[in-house]
């Protein structure tokens, strides 16, 4: 009886990751591309906090929000990454069950936190189109500053609870995880009890912040379409329309993933193990991967100084 306990204790202590099950035979080209995907994102999004910070011309309110996002971003890929290529190339599965609820609070917050400031960029659009003579009186350096400081309060803050809640727990159910690294949505369901509280303030936080934010970057850009429909001149009205290519661009890449897999996870009851675990890298990997791509095809004046102080 006493052997019985010590491995039921065993098992509460660490968690299994999953990598693509099925498929072990291409691990290894899986994670030559989840390297380059990692070294793509660190340096992209590390080359774009470099240029806005060192050249003065980029200290405008439109890219001090991508030199947010570019943090957050680097956030989330140090995060998660480094797991996973850890599961793919030291076969290294078990994660303890504090490093789990660590790396499943800043996933979640960091995640929070993009959605916020994937908000804060649909502003800018909106007043730079709404009000172009008001915008630099409207965004000004100090209320960029209050509004990113609230925001990660936010984000942190709507999250911070979850680590406690997923602790009060004992875990007596299977202690494989489905993918590469923690989600609440996931780990709770692991739990030998009733879990309603976690289910309703996961659903909770979500609706009150991506669900939110992603509500008025939606009427937002119905408002921007309002104006520019408005505008006589086709010129401009395609000219203004091409300033927010960039912003629609992230806005797909994030929530597109996210949404899937939050509904998956919640309401879809049988569906491929595999789709899932797709779906949840692509939430995580792929917009720290585009974004700093993305903006610096379309932003002109952000690729000429790129490509000056790499000629320098």
């Amino acid at each position: 009886m006493m052997s019985a306990v010590n491995d039921t204790k065993l098992n509460h202590a660490v968690f299994l990751l999953t990598g693509i099950p099925g498929h072990e035979v291409i691990h290894l080209w899986i994670c030559i591309s989840f390297c380059l995907i990692y070294v793509i994102s660190i340096v992209g999004n590390s080359v774009i906090l470099f240029v806005i910070k060192t050249d003065p011309s980029l200290h405008e309110p439109m890219y001090i929000f991508l030199s947010m996002l570019a943090f957050t971003d680097l956030g989330v890929s140090i995060a998660t990454v480094p797991t996973i290529l850890g599961i793919y190339l030291f076969k290294s599965r078990e994660i303890s069950l504090h490093s789990c609820f660590a790396q499943l609070f800043f996933i979640h917050s960091l995640q929070f936190i993009e959605s916020s400031i994937l908000l804060l960029m649909a502003f800018d659009r909106f007043v730079a189109i709404r009000d172009p003579l008001r915008y630099a009186s409207i965004l000004t350096l100090p209320r960029i500053a209050k509004l990113g400081l609230v925001f990660v309060l936010r984000g942190v803050a709507v999250i911070f609870p979850l680590p406690f809640l997923l602790k009060r727990y004992q875990y007596c159910r299977a202690n494989i995880l489905s993918h590469s690294y923690c989600l609440h949505q996931e780990v709770m369901t692991l739990a030998c009890a009733d879990i309603t509280i976690n289910s309703v303030y996961g659903l909770l936080i979500t609706l009150l912040t991506v669900g939110l934010d992603s509500l008025f970057i939606t009427l937002s850009y119905v408002m921007i379409l309002k104006t520019v429909l408005s505008i006589a001149s086709r010129v401009e009205c395609l000219r203004a329309l091409n300033t927010c290519v960039s912003h629609l661009c992230a806005v797909l890449l994030f929530y597109v993933p996210e949404f899937s897999l939050t509904l998956m996870h919640r309401f879809v009851k049988g569906s491929s193990p595999l789709l899932g675990i797709l779906l949840g890298y692509i939430s995580l990997l792929v917009p720290p991967l585009m974004n700093p791509i993305v903006y610096s095809v379309k932003s002109k004046h952000l690729r000429a100084r790129i490509i000056k102080v790499f000629v320098k």
